[in-house]
């Protein structure tokens, strides 16, 4: 009898311990892994204040795209402070995915069409990874050069592109910073002010001045300007504005140029001597 309790009470013991065992088994099971919580974009704007920022738009997002420069303030009355000589940009931007989108628009200098591409390769973490990193690609099509002026002109001699690595930092919710690698090539292009293949390595920050307003500032150096050298980097300051359903951004630069290839390598502007191009880039999103 004795021997008979002492059985039982040993398998209501293994018993409980098989069960809790398969518990804690299945509670280990339930638990899911730790995972790193994304930082919140860096920059409001899809553009710190002309070169791409790390802000994608997301999956179903539609941008309009407004992006104006007025002709050199520093010429006065004689152009009416830019008025008279402006430069107009039109486009859509198409978030495909939560990481990729795509873009497109035309331009008044030289008639080019920009085709773009963008494309996020990671993210920054709290407490994890320590930056975002993106990578833009465009393809410029000139459609104002002509065979009255080019008689051998070729199809490709239109184009011109630019591969891009922005990799941000947000420091807190005020400050941010990004340094972008740039290369830009060109199959057209002037052997004597100019090289086929240019490498720059360009920088900007955002720093918060309220809940809707924010001060931008970029610059970009030029690694292997040509020789005879008639450009200069480019540096340009901006103040975006949150209004709503659109992110308004109001800039100077010395560089005129809207679309990437030309604004990297053709600013002729400089800001101690003349050339002074006010504008402004306009987002909205449906």
């Amino acid at each position: 009898m004795k021997i008979k309790k002492i059985a039982t009470f040993t398998f209501a013991l293994l018993t409980f311990g098989y069960v809790q065992a398969q518990e804690d088994l299945l509670g280990q099971l339930d638990q899911k892994p730790d995972k790193k919580e994304i930082e919140t974009t860096a920059f409001k704007g899809l553009q710190v204040v002309s070169m791409q920022s790390t802000k994608m738009a997301a999956k179903g997002e539609f941008y309009f795209v407004i992006s104006h420069r007025f002709g050199d303030l520093t010429n006065g009355l004689d152009n009416f402070f830019g008025l008279d000589n402006a430069y107009t940009k039109l486009g859509g931007i198409y978030g495909v995915t939560n990481w990729f989108s795509v873009g497109l628009s035309r331009q008044t200098y030289n008639k080019v069409y920009e085709l773009t591409g963008k494309y996020k390769l990671a993210d920054q973490q709290i407490d994890g990874f320590p930056v975002t990193i993106v990578g833009y690609n465009t393809m410029d099509v000139n459609t104002k050069l002509s065979t009255d002026e080019y008689p051998n002109l070729k199809g490709n001699n239109r184009l011109a592109y630019t591969t891009q690595l922005p990799i941000s930092h947000k420091f807190s919710n005020s400050f941010s910073l990004e340094v972008n690698p740039v290369f830009v090539h060109k199959n057209l292009y002037d052997p004597l002010t100019e090289n086929k293949d240019q490498f720059l390595i360009a920088s900007g920050g955002r720093y918060k001045l309220s809940k809707r307003l924010s001060l931008n500032l970029e610059y970009a150096a030029r690694i292997n300007a040509p020789e005879h050298d008639v450009y200069h980097n480019p540096l340009s300051v901006g103040l975006d504005i949150e209004t709503g359903g659109h992110v308004f951004q109001l800039l100077f630069s010395n560089s005129q140029a809207i679309n990437d290839v030309a604004f990297f390598t053709n600013a002729t502007g400089k800001w101690n001597g003349g050339g002074i191009y006010f504008g402004f880039n306009m987002y909205r999103v449906f």
